[in-house]
């Protein structure tokens, strides 16, 4: 649910949930405080005790979303790895066999590219998907045809085994990019938050104190949620996993190859 929204919805509701929440604890502390007496102690301990709690839940959360963020990094450079060591080696591979295998990695890579910058799930994410399985499966026939060419060679059996590295590679990330944080998780972290701050407000009010503190710690509260779903969306908001690696090895294919292949002059 929370992920189909654009950062500026769901900026716009966990605002109004936490806020709102707080203004009505403000509201009804000061309609009951003439029962302060009374009320201040029992709520006093609920409200320790649901902060504390809200905090775990809230640290929870932010570690799964840091984690699943450094995940799709790490997936990004490896990728990038894969397919820059499948290019070189497909450089010492026999014509016409290299030429075609080097035209396919890079539009491959073009692909891996595309797929960092597409939403997980959407249309653009599918087809991506779909042009790297199909790149793949030509890369792969090729590589069995060179195989089938030189059968002692050394050099078409390293590239298969780097082939078939980048094409695990390919489901690691598409597997990353889909692996959120549980949408459970993040309406107990909204739900929570709101009535532990509802919570706050509603003592604060009830004892007459300042206001700004409940405020500020609003505030913060609704930043911690907002960076938690900002790191749980790869190609939204303003955390975003870096495709720096795949750029970086796109531009490199630009240039001639670094290796001839067996015959080449």
């Amino acid at each position: 649910m929370f992920f189909r929204l654009s950062s500026w919805e769901l900026a716009l509701i966990l605002l109004a949930v936490v806020l709102g929440a707080t203004a009505l604890g403000l509201v009804l502390g000061r309609y009951l405080r003439h029962h302060s007496e009374h009320l201040r102690e029992p709520f006093g301990v609920l409200q320790a005790a649901l902060l504390g709690l809200v905090g775990l839940v809230l640290a929870f959360g932010l570690a799964l979303a840091v984690g699943r963020y450094e995940s799709r990094r790490a997936a990004v450079v490896d990728d990038a790895n894969a397919i820059g060591t499948t290019y070189l080696r497909a450089e010492t591979l026999q014509e016409p066999i290299r030429t075609k295998s080097l035209r396919l990695l890079v539009r491959y890579t073009d692909t891996s590219i595309r797929l960092s910058n597409a939403i997980p799930g959407s249309a653009a994410s599918r087809e991506a998907v779909a042009d790297g399985s199909e790149l793949q499966r030509r890369l792969w026939a090729l590589a069995a045809r060179a195989l089938a060419d030189a059968p002692q060679a050394s050099a078409p059996r390293l590239y298969v085994e780097t082939l078939n590295e980048m094409i695990d590679m390919q489901t690691v990330r598409v597997a990353g990019l889909n692996n959120r944080v549980p949408g459970p998780v993040l309406a107990v972290e909204v739900v929570g938050a709101a009535v532990a701050l509802c919570m706050l407000a509603f003592l604060v009010s009830l004892l007459g104190r300042g206001m700004l503190t409940v405020l500020l710690a609003a505030a913060l509260v609704t930043l911690l949620l907002l960076v938690t779903f900002d790191l749980d969306r790869p190609t939204r908001g303003l955390i975003r996993v870096p495709d720096v690696p795949l750029t970086s090895l796109r531009a490199s294919m630009a240039l001639p190859p670094a290796a001839t292949g067996p015959g080449v002059p």
